[in-house]
């Protein structure tokens, strides 16, 4: 006994080494592009092959209603990166319209507009500065539309950025995935040398168009009979899987899984045409094809593999790492800091998330009510919709023959039944909650929402 006691000073001093020299976990965000809701074998498709992303299902806590509150590539990508609304970080479209307000915005600021557009991230700032904060290195690979990879606080990157040849959406970052996995593998192995916990954006155009699959896996599916439009968005999907798989085991083999936190979540979604094209109720909609995703988070040890109820949010996103790192914005965000519920099981003591939908175009790149399309917001199962005509210059609710959409999502899944006429409380209580969040022709441009319920 009095040996052991001796010891245990020693003991308390190595648990307190131990502590203190301990890092801040590793972050993967793995960032599909253009994919359904339904398109992976464990989210229950009879004929896409996902096999890498099945199994990262089940090491992972997974939320199978998990959305993005914009359905669209450049909005659903600034909020991931400012863990802010689209309304508030105002970048609400993929491009700046060619409107007398925009016009009038960028000869005021001696710029022309895509770089004013550009512009917002400097306003709002992006996770890579924060986590640099903690000593972060941080990669940029695949999509990025904010300029060059500098612009977003990245250490390193593959995009140079508008205005270069290019640089609307990755420029040179576009070739991950499709061409070469080597950037990142490299990135990962000189953080590792380093001994730097590292952010990696791995957010390939894949399985986006154009859907040019190699022909090993066109053929398996258009050997199962499927129309060819239809094969090549599947192999789009599985190829996709495929490069998944590649920075996966890159990340096991180099023996750092325990200390990666791997996230996964889709920009938008997608339907795919026979003629070609998608479908009108997936990408840029706000419905269930459309803003819903699988989100899942990995890290073994620390995040038990699970199957959650929940609903989930991509406005959870920027607040989850930045608690995992231990690391602060600069200022509250509306989502949720997931990873006390993660790691503990415990319920998510929310009910309610929003989304919202704007025009492909941007029609005033500072007011975001110019564009405004939609307002969502479920509650439980309940889903309601409400719709404005999004028309440059003016905005009203609802624009002519627009009422509002209220789906259960339990019962009616694929929202066929409108069921407002039905329940006009329901619609009363839900668009109360929409003001709540946000109301387009009272609140400030930008301004911070409410704490998400």
């Amino acid at each position: 006994m009095n040996s052991l006691l001796r010891l245990l000073p020693l003991l308390f001093l190595v648990a307190t080494a131990t502590t203190a020299n301990s890092k801040p976990p590793n972050i993967v965000l793995i960032l599909s592009d253009d994919q359904g809701y339904t398109d992976y074998g464990f989210m229950g498709h009879e004929e896409i092959e996902t096999p890498n992303l099945d199994q990262l299902a089940k090491e992972s806590t997974v939320f199978r209603r998990g959305y993005v509150p914009t359905a669209l590539c450049r909005p659903a990508l600034s909020t991931l990166i400012t863990g802010l609304y689209s309304h508030q970080n105002k970048t609400t479209g993929n491009d700046p319209a060619r409107t007398p307000a925009n016009e009038a915005h960028a000869e005021k600021a001696g710029k022309d507009a895509r770089e004013l557009l550009i512009s917002h991230i400097d306003r709002t700032g992006a996770l890579p500065q924060w986590l640099a904060q903690k000593g972060y290195v941080n990669f940029q690979s695949g999509k990025w539309w904010e300029g060059s990879f500098e612009r977003g606080g990245f250490t390193e990157g593959m995009t140079k950025g508008y205005p270069h040849p290019g640089g609307r959406h990755g420029d040179a970052g576009l070739a991950i995935g499709r061409e070469t996995m080597t950037p990142v593998t490299e990135f990962i192995d000189r953080s590792v040398e380093a001994e730097q916990p590292f952010f990696l954006w791995y957010a390939p155009v894949m399985p986006h168009t154009p859907h040019n699959p190699p022909a090993r896996l066109l053929d398996k599916y258009l050997k199962k009979g499927v129309k060819e439009r239809i094969a090549q968005y599947y192999a789009m999907c599985e190829w996709f899987d495929e490069t998944c798989g590649t920075l996966l085991d890159h990340i096991d083999e180099a023996g750092i899984a325990d200390d990666t936190l791997v996230i996964y979540v889709t920009d938008n979604g997608w339907i795919q045409k026979e003629v070609g094209g998608y479908g009108p109720r997936s990408k840029r909609s706000p419905y269930e094809l459309g803003t819903r995703t699988p989100i899942m988070f990995r890290w073994p040890g620390k995040i038990p593999p699970a199957d959650r109820p929940e609903l989930c949010s991509s406005i959870d996103f920027v607040p989850t790492v930045l608690g995992a790192a231990e690391a602060e914005g600069p200022h509250d965000f509306p989502g949720l800091n997931l990873l006390p519920q993660l790691k503990s099981g415990e319920a998510i003591e929310r009910d309610t998330i929003f989304g919202e939908s704007f025009a492909h175009d941007i029609a005033d790149i500072e007011t975001p009510q110019a564009s405004l399309l939609y307002r969502w917001v479920i509650q439980g199962h309940d889903k309601l919709l409400l719709t404005y005509d999004g028309a440059p210059g003016h905005m009203r609710y609802p624009p002519e023959n627009a009422e509002p959409q209220l789906y259960n999502l339990k019962d009616d899944p694929k929202e066929t039944m409108n069921l407002a006429e039905a329940n006009p409380a329901k619609v009363k209580e839900l668009s109360a909650l929409l003001d709540e969040w946000y109301v387009p022709n009272q609140r400030q441009a930008g301004k911070l929402a409410p704490p998400a319920r």
